[in-house]
Order: structure tokens, then sequence, then C-alpha cells
């Protein structure tokens, strides 16, 4: 069994566990992801953002104001910055994605994120695989 066929038995027994029998990313099952999240992430949890946030873009790819850019990092999440997972942001409406409550270590500023675009840096834990299932299956599904 190759690695992305345990990856896709591990999210589909998530699912199933829930009697859940359609894997595609709806309210229900972005329910049942959140419940398994909740109850399986192991803290302490540091994170980083997969790429660049999008109003990044134009200081990384294009090289625009080097000045502009890191005071708009004192105010705004980075892709560079390590965030420490807090709670999970509790909503009524889980159509569209999962929101994390983190605080940025360099400066202890708090932000909400969408837990899709996060990974733990901590390779070996638990949690990096947690997530990255997660990441693939709401990309993906």
């Amino acid at each position: 069994m190759t690695d992305l066929d345990l990856q896709e038995k591990r999210i589909e027994n998530i699912l199933k566990n829930w009697n859940n029998t359609s894997y595609l990313k709806d309210t229900e099952t972005i329910q049942i992801y959140f419940k398994y999240l909740k109850d399986n992430i192991e803290l302490p949890l540091k994170m980083s953002w997969i790429e660049d946030f999008y109003w990044e873009e134009k200081y990384v790819m294009w090289e625009w104001n080097k000045k502009e850019y890191e005071k708009l990092k004192k105010t705004n999440p980075s892709y560079t910055d390590i965030f420490e997972f807090i709670d999970f942001e509790e909503i009524e409406d889980y159509d569209e994605q999962i929101f994390v409550k983190v605080r940025r270590e360099s400066d202890n500023k708090n932000f909400i994120l969408e837990l899709d675009q996060l990974e733990s840096i901590d390779k070996k834990s638990k949690n990096y695989q947690l997530l990255e299932d997660f990441v693939t299956w709401f990309v993906n599904y």
C-alpha cells in the first residue's frame, strides 16, 4: 500500500466511524472532521502557514517594497510566522471551513485562520499527520 493509499484509508475511517456514506466536503462531513480533530489534536501545537498569504503575494513573488512588506507583517499574519494553536473557533455554519484561533509566537498577536492552510511544524508528530490528512481531504473532496 502506498502512502496515498494509507492516507485515503485514514480519511475514510474518520468519516466511516460516524456512519457517513459520503466523503465529499459538505456541512455534515466538515462537522465530522471538526469533531474528530477537536478530539485528537494534541497540545502544544505549533503551526505554520502552508504558502504565502494572499496579501503577501506581491511582496514575495514580485518583490515589491520590502519596507512596506515588513511594516504590514506586524499587523497581518505571514507565511514566515510560527503560530501556537489556541483553540478551534466555534461557528454555527460549517459549510465552508474550519477556523482556528492561533497566537503568533514572535509577538503574541492572535489571529483566526483557516485550518486547511496550516500545518504542524513538527513533521514527526501525530498532529502533522492529522492536519496533512485534513488538508488533503479538504482540498480534494
